[in-house]
């Protein structure tokens, strides 16, 4: 165990973390050349087309240092912000942390907010400025930056190319010098703390583990303390980074157990794993604080015979995304489908990418959405992320909506432009933090519904992509919001319904009875399509009839027979329209759902 090292690479989002795994895979001799490709840990093919890494990689490697044999346990994270759920979950296996800065782009909002997580955790942290092989690479001012925010002289840090492999050998001796072994009791009973986990038709359940105390072999019978769930092993092993079965996983190592568990929901992320003799006498290990999805967007099958198959999709993925949330919804326009909480409109992209990709599902997937909380007039409180859930006005007492802090990097020549997208965005000023002459750290609050309306596309556009942004939602506060109800001829079709800002209820109305007017078809007669809030009409769009030349088979004869083919054809369209039936396609749900 004394020769046993667990770290891993924090940074924001493309700044070489997984470049630099791979210079460690092959220095280790981990992963032979012919076989090195570029982000060798990111086998996710959504992850190699977007260059981003969007879950989190173990691997296991062993390096000979002065004479002795070492084991090095080494997770490669996510750098997005809607994927630091991951992060944290990492940090919680291991003893040290490679802090990883771009010298072309400096310290971004990302890079604060995981050294944040690292620092509670009481993570040893190795400061690395990556990318000094680039021609715009500022490494004295990157320096500058990163002895600032750590407080350290500039000897400590370290200066690399993940991409050359300069330095990358004194960097990975310097993990074994300076982050200490792992702790733990080998003699105790087994306790290994699930961070990860994904699904396998043979295996069952296959839990990535952290070894706390104790140690677990082949075949032996296990109990998982949280969902009270016996099994008997199939397999143990490591990342090698290929999973690799071995005899035995021991106290400090990080590997993975083959439950043989089919049923996905009795594995999760954060519980406790102990042999079964014990688990009587084992107190938990302290899990993860569960993440609270703050964004919703609902997931219908494009067919109908498909919501079985997206179910247990839907099982699946939860696996391998602890932060992933779903509940069945059913809507009378898009049939059966499942509302889902996510962290973020990347991780919505992500999921919904996922499901279409690894099962082959075709959906329909709904704008996303907030959650809000509502106080009636008995003072109860309740919360709703759908405007069908909306209770009547008259029982309201209080509406409130999540805010978010949101810190934003910026370079100062962008500084104006920032401000008034933050302005237009009704955020409150907070404080300005400051990186050396030529960075400022905006932190501002704003309504979390306002970030989901394009804030990032705005910020990153205006800045030319300069700016990074970190955010994390800090609570509920008073807001004044209304329902707003899609009347179609007359009638009220609630799928099109939105709780929207009373101020801002007059845009909102206008833009969807356009879209309405672009994506239906047209009728025998006049439609009425119309935005309403408390029974007042606030917009108003007509899609004109359908039009049919009734007298172009008459050739001569008088005006008057003109006239009354004429008549017949008013009093018929007036008929229907008093009628009012409305046949809506569900492509037409699609188009203004997607929004």
């Amino acid at each position: 165990m004394k020769h046993t090292r667990n770290f891993c690479i924090i940074a924001h989002i493309d700044h070489g973390k997984s470049t630099l795994a791979d210079r460690l895979l092959e220095i280790t001799g981990t992963i032979s050349k012919d076989k090195m490709m570029p982000q060798y840990l990111d086998s996710m093919e959504l992850e190699r087309e977007k260059g981003i890494t969007i879950k989190m990689a173990p691997a296991r490697m062993n390096y000979n240092f002065q004479g002795k044999d070492y084991v090095l346990n080494l997770i490669d994270t996510p750098g997005h912000v809607d994927f630091s759920y991951e992060v944290s979950r990492s940090l919680e296996a291991v003893e040290g942390a490679v802090l990883l800065i771009d010298a072309t782009k400096g310290i971004q909002a990302q890079t604060i907010a995981n050294l944040d997580l690292a620092r509670k955790q009481k993570l040893v942290i190795i400061p690395v400025i990556n990318k000094i092989d680039m021609p715009a690479a500022q490494v004295e001012k990157t320096k500058k930056e990163l002895v600032q925010l750590l407080n350290i002289s500039e000897e400590e840090i370290f200066c690399i190319s993940g991409k050359t492999g300069e330095n990358v050998k004194e960097l990975l001796e310097a993990v074994i010098t300076k982050v200490p072994p792992p702790q733990g009791d080998e003699q105790a009973p087994l306790r290994a703390l699930i961070f990860d986990s994904k699904f396998d038709s043979f295996k069952g359940v296959i839990a990535f583990v952290r070894i706390i105390d104790g140690n677990i072999k082949n075949a032996e019978r296990i109990s998982l303390l949280a969902t009270k769930t016996d099994s008997e092993v199939k397999e143990v092993g490591f990342f090698l980074p290929d999973l690799t079965a071995k005899t035995i996983l021991q106290t400090g190592e990080i590997g993975y157990i083959a439950t043989g568990i089919k049923e996905p929901g009795k594995v999760r992320v954060g519980d406790t794993i102990t042999l079964q003799n014990f688990k009587t006498q084992i107190s938990p290990l302290p899990g993860y604080t569960e993440p609270k999805p703050m964004v919703f967007a609902s997931l219908y099958p494009e067919f109908a015979e498909d919501y079985e198959s997206l179910k247990e999709a839907l099982g699946k993925l939860k696996l391998t995304d602890a932060a992933f949330v779903y509940e069945p919804e059913m809507r009378e326009a898009l049939g059966r489908g499942f509302r889902c909480g996510f962290l973020g409109n990347l991780h919505t992209e992500i999921v919904s990418e996922r499901l279409k990709r690894e099962f082959g599902l075709e959906l329909v997937i709904s704008t996303p959405s907030v959650i809000y909380k509502i106080t009636n007039q008995r003072d109860q409180e309740f919360f709703i992320n759908s405007a069908q859930d909306f209770p009547d006005p008259s029982t309201i007492k209080q509406i409130e909506e999540p805010w978010a802090k949101v810190e934003i990097m910026v370079p100062i020549t962008y500084l104006g432009p920032v401000a008034e997208i933050l302005k237009s965005f009704d955020a409150r000023y907070l404080e300005t933090q400051y990186y050396g002459l030529e960075k400022q750290l905006l932190i501002y609050e704003i309504p979390l519904r306002e970030m989901m309306a394009g804030f990032y596309e705005k910020i990153k556009s205006q800045t030319q992509g300069f700016a990074s942004i970190n955010y994390e939602v800090v609570g509920h506060l008073p807001a004044d919001l209304v329902k707003m109800e899609i009347l179609i001829a007359g009638k009220k079709e609630e799928a099109f319904s939105k709780i929207v800002p009373r101020d801002k209820a007059f845009q909102e109305g206008k833009n969807i009875t356009q879209k309405l007017k672009e994506v239906l078809p047209t009728q025998m007669f006049a439609v009425a399509i119309q935005a309403v809030v408390g029974g007042k009409v606030i917009a108003r769009e007509t899609l004109s009839a359908k039009r049919k030349d009734v007298i172009a088979p008459l050739y001569g004869g008088d005006y008057t027979r003109k006239k009354k083919l004429l008549e017949k054809q008013k009093k018929g369209k007036k008929e229907l329209k008093e009628r009012g039936e409305v046949n809506i396609p569900p492509k037409v749900f699609l188009e203004v759902l997607k929004g």
